[in-house]
């Protein structure tokens, strides 16, 4: 491990120790609690991936709306937008996609790296020449306001003749870190995202290309719920700390006392702030948790009639009749419907 990566982890404020803690313990009661229907889990991350790539490539100043990212990703042709927005949008679903279906199977090197960078770009028309290659030419980061153009420059980037060595450098140290356990991996995360985008390796992506890389760490370290809600959205509404938090960083990474705590606050927050919105899709009270998809075929038509009788419902939402009787006893005890008649008459309604 580098002389470099240890400075850097050492000597944190308890604070960032703290959040650590807490984080680690709502994974914990992710892991313990996550008995979702499979079915909402599926819709909980079709949505994530829409909301993940607009926020993604919003950040890098490309203009869909989630709505539009939606119709997209069904095949409905949009016209107003840019091909590059449409073809950014694309490459960053289907990559995301991939992430959350078979990380486990991934190994993170810079291979992976290199082929993540080719697949992230591979619609967009103007990137050809250098999709999976690291920059031939020198770059610098902007921050970017809401219409996508450049408020000023954060910081220089590694130089290119340097951009190859400092990558190896940096895969070899983080798994080395993961490998010897002497940091959590939430830190050896936040690092080597922080420096990722200091290095600035390839000509452009890099912004997209560390969030991808940041959901495949996290799911490889125990952070089950990544697929479910959104850290592309959390850093998208915080995009002014998210940008000082960099450069407060990232000036000091090269000096004699280098300070990530600002980046690490900012990225253990945003972590943080996820591992609540998980945990409250396990205790929020929700229908769609409780019922398989049959029986939420018969809560569902319940909410488009005033009232109905078993029989309709059976016909209706296409579910058998045991069926149909089982979901109301269930929706009964749930206080969520009531009965209206007795014997044959017999009706429900919401409540």
């Amino acid at each position: 491990m580098s002389q470099s990566f240890t400075s850097r982890l050492d000597n944190l404020p308890p604070e960032i120790w703290s959040k650590i803690i807490k984080i680690d313990e709502l994974k914990g009661r992710w892991v313990s609690g996550a008995k979702l229907n499979p079915a909402l889990l599926g819709r909980l991350k079709r949505s994530v991936l829409i909301t993940s790539t607009g926020a993604s490539t919003r950040i890098e100043g490309a203009k869909l709306s989630d709505e539009d990212i939606e119709k997209l990703m069904r095949g409905i042709a949009i016209q107003k937008f840019a091909d590059r927005d449409r073809q950014e949008v694309q490459g960053y679903f289907e990559l995301l996609q991939n992430v959350f279906d078979s990380w486990k199977s991934v190994r993170f090197s810079e291979a992976t790296v290199k082929h993540f960078h080719k697949e992230l770009l591979k619609y967009v028309e103007k990137d050809i020449r250098h999709r999976g290659e690291y920059k031939k030419s020198e770059n610098k980061v902007h921050m970017l306001d809401d219409a996508g153009q450049s408020v000023g420059i954060l910081f220089d980037t590694t130089p290119v003749y340097l951009t190859s060595k400092a990558m190896q450098e940096l895969i070899e140290a983080t798994l080395g870190a993961f490998e010897t356990a002497k940091y959590p991996p939430l830190l050896i995360i936040g690092n080597f995202v922080v420096e990722f985008l200091l290095i600035h390796p390839f000509q452009d992506g890099n912004g997209r290309l560390s969030r991808i890389l940041t959901n495949l760490l996290l799911l490889q370290h125990g952070y089950a719920y990544i697929p479910y809600v959104s850290h592309e959205k959390l850093i998208e509404d915080h995009k002014p700390d998210y940008y000082l938090a960099l450069r407060k960083s990232q000036k000091t990474m090269h000096g004699k006392k280098p300070d990530i705590t600002p980046w690490l606050e900012f990225f253990l927050s945003a972590v943080h702030t996820q591992a609540k919105a998980a945990i409250e899709l396990l205790s929020a009270e929700s229908i769609e948790k409780l019922l398989s998809p049959k029986q939420l075929a018969v809560w569902e038509y319940l909410q488009t009639v005033d009232e109905a009788s078993p029989a309709e419902i059976a016909k209706n939402a296409d579910v058998a009749r045991p069926t149909v009787n089982q979901v109301l006893d269930r929706l009964l005890k749930l206080k969520r419907i009531e009965r209206i008649g007795q014997g044959r008459s017999t009706r429900y309604r919401r409540i």
